[in-house]
């Protein structure tokens, strides 16, 4: 054959298998690159792609079953559950911020920038949604009226968010990340801190701790800082998905949600799960020999959704129907997040 030599046809590269890890596999994946996943309370997992899709399913025991789907008008860039897991809210590259229900399957647009979406969250405590945006705003929807019952201005244009009540932490381009009290954004709209990464380099993604003292921060340089608000001499930053050879961007940083221990992944096909408090790694996965660019543990965390597929970093020219676009759920044990004792560190 023409191109044996590659592993493919007619001078096509093998498309290696991504499931190295022997995880299951979610069936009817998007059509093109993955963005985004998140999980409801009741173990629905929803994928933003962009195809433009959001799609749903059921997590059980019986399998992984697909639920439904909707659709934007241009890429999906995020999507995120109400904490009861009734509704889902979805943005992207259309600008706008939709909320689907899931017992209904009523649909609704309750939000417009002048720019993509990049980040949305319901906010239950506040009976709001929250959208971050690359027209450099932080929009509030209360989705009874088309207007945002609040704009926050942001110094440059949104890249990643996160919320765990009371804590919003907002990462934009440039570094800058601003720290906010929801509890007092009303009376007090100003960040209650706003400064600029330990990273060198352009922000990926940020994550807060689930006990709201600080958050985790990624970049494309293939490192993470740990930021704590107030005891900022426990900070620190770290090397992860880089090797020898090159360097790849941290895509997500997600907190286990009991452990107080956290997941990576990156552009290099792996993702690694770490414990904060003892500087270690706790467990690294085989490479999964295509971009991890997205990965969430459930509510429980005994669950963890991860995503392979293009990522974007070497241009349009470089995507192909070829690659997969794969979804897997693997089995978390509790030995590869439970927090090894110092002792036990490993430098």
């Amino acid at each position: 054959m023409f191109g044996a030599s590659t592993g493919g046809v007619f001078g096509q590269p093998q498309i290696k298998d991504p499931n190295t890890n022997q995880s299951a596999v979610v069936p009817s994946p998007p059509d093109d690159s993955i963005s985004c996943l998140a999980w409801s309370p009741q173990n629905i997992l929803a994928v933003g792609s962009w195809d433009k899709s959001v799609r749903i399913w059921e997590v059980s025991n019986n399998g992984v079953v697909p639920k439904l789907s909707y659709n934007h008008e241009a890429p999906v860039l995020c999507c995120n559950f109400s904490k009861d897991g009734q509704r889902i809210v979805s943005g992207g590259c259309d600008n706008k911020v939709k909320m689907r229900m899931l017992a209904t399957q009523q649909e609704q647009q309750i939000g417009q920038h002048d720019a993509p979406v990049k980040e949305v969250f319901v906010i239950d405590e506040m009976n709001m949604v929250v959208s971050g945006s690359w027209d450099r705003t932080l929009r509030f929807w209360n989705g009874q009226q088309p207007t945002p019952v609040a704009t926050l201005n942001v110094p440059e244009r949104v890249y990643c968010m996160d919320v765990k009540y009371p804590l919003m932490v907002v990462g934009c381009a440039d570094r800058h990340v601003l720290v906010y009290n929801l509890q007092n954004i009303q009376h007090n709209p100003a960040p209650y801190k706003q400064g600029q990464t330990a990273l060198k380099m352009q922000t990926r993604c940020i994550s807060a701790f689930p006990d709201k003292t600080g958050y985790a921060v990624g970049s494309i340089e293939g490192r993470c800082s740990i930021s704590h608000i107030e005891e900022t001499s426990k900070n620190f930053a770290f090397k992860c998905h880089r090797t020898e050879e090159a360097i790849y961007a941290v895509n997500t940083i997600d907190f286990h949600p009991s452990m107080g221990t956290f997941a990576t992944t990156g552009g290099d096909g792996m993702f690694v799960f770490w414990d904060k408090e003892n500087r270690q790694r706790l467990k690294q996965f085989n490479n999964c020999n295509h971009p991890v660019v997205a990965g969430k543990f459930n509510a429980t965390g005994d669950l963890w959704a991860y995503a392979v597929s293009y990522d974007w970093s070497k241009g349009h020219e470089h995507n192909s129907p070829q690659l997969p676009r794969s979804i897997m759920i693997h089995k978390v044990l509790e030995d590869q997040v439970k927090p090894k004792p110092p002792a036990n560190r490993r430098r």
